[in-house]
């Protein structure tokens, strides 16, 4: 099984966040932009479902393209019980493929690809979710990791 990759990000709480420092399996969503509905809504059911990742010792990520600042906001806004990463380089992104080239209203542009991966505490992915669609999706990933862990 494939590792997840290396990374040390910024985090909304002030501190680097470097995969080799997490203790405990992981759940890593990467999407759009802050403030957004759809990101809006996958965001809340993550932070409505927290009980259940704690009581499997599942850490979450929620990483974008945006600001740290940007991150803070969203976070106030909603109530946001965990760390969002900025990857405003799109390193982590790239090297996990979820920055891709992505079609709107007849436009091509680079964008993040909706995708969430569950994440063992040795790094192995467990399981990965690209080109998700937001509605039941928490509730997949949440049913998996109790399965598989």
């Amino acid at each position: 099984m494939a590792k997840f990759p290396a990374f040390n990000l910024p985090g909304s709480d002030g501190s680097s966040h470097a995969r080799k420092d997490i203790d405990g399996p992981y759940i890593v969503y990467f999407y759009p932009k802050d403030m957004t509905p759809g990101c809006t809504t996958e965001s809340c059911e993550f932070r409505d479902n927290i009980k259940r990742l704690e009581k499997l010792g599942i850490h979450i990520y929620g990483i974008s393209a945006d600001s740290i600042a940007r991150h803070e906001k969203f976070i106030a806004k909603h109530d946001l019980n965990f760390v969002l990463l900025s990857d405003e380089e799109h390193v982590l992104m790239e090297k996990i493929g979820v920055w891709a080239e992505k079609k709107m209203y007849g436009k091509t542009f680079m964008g993040i690809v909706r995708s969430t991966f569950l994440v063992a505490q040795d790094h192995t992915i467990l399981r990965e979710w690209r080109k998700v669609r937001v509605k039941g999706h928490v509730d997949e990933v949440l049913a998996a990791a109790e399965e598989l862990l």
